[in-house]
């Protein structure tokens, strides 16, 4: 299965973190919570979580893991402010591996200069700041352009896991496959 980090500062929205998470925990993905500051725990804004992050950002890398997830509130806005976090976040990008954003999240992907030509949506009062990072804005539940996975709002998350299982499952068939080819072209086979 396929290990996915979540990135998370304070004031994240609760469900936009917690409903991905469960519904990837119980597929049986490993979710890792990734935080910038070093807090022994994070709060969401709703105060409904208090989640205690399992690594620091300086901890991981981006070959490590399959997919990002980015809930939204005021956390993006925290993290885009941490060059490691910007990094992490262009680096899996870059590499092919899904991202996912949700309402304010895309924030980040701004500022990781990810966006540029690709469809994304997003909560509206970030819907201008795509649009100049090149991006085009629409108004949908979720929207997957390549690796990029968005949605709005928290009424949307049935659909945005939706679509970070769809990517995850591809993933894991495709890599299985590059596995099993690279296997198979490392094999002696007997001469008859």
């Amino acid at each position: 299965m396929a290990l996915i980090a979540f990135i998370l500062d304070d004031m994240f929205e609760d469900s936009e973190f917690r409903i991905p998470y469960d519904r990837l925990a119980q597929a049986g993905h490993e979710c890792i919570v990734i935080e910038s500051e070093g807090k022994r725990q994070v709060k969401g804004k709703r105060g409904e979580e208090i989640v205690a992050p399992d690594k620091h950002i300086q901890e991981v890398s981006a070959d490590e893991f399959d997919a990002l997830v980015i809930p939204g509130g005021f956390s993006p806005d925290r993290l885009r402010m941490d060059p490691a976090m910007v990094r992490f976040t262009r680096d899996i990008f870059n590499m092919g591996k899904t991202v996912a954003a949700v309402c304010h999240g895309p924030s980040m992907l701004v500022e990781a200069d990810v966006v540029h030509g690709r469809t994304v949506t997003s909560w509206p009062s970030i819907r201008t700041d795509l649009l100049n990072a090149g991006a085009q804005w629409v108004d949908q539940e979720v929207v997957e352009d390549g690796n990029l996975i968005t949605s709005r709002r928290p009424g949307d998350l049935p659909a945005f896991s939706d679509a970070i299982e769809r990517h995850l499952s591809r993933e894991i068939i495709e890599r299985s496959r590059r596995e099993r080819s690279e296997w198979d072209a490392g094999m002696e086979h007997p001469t008859i």
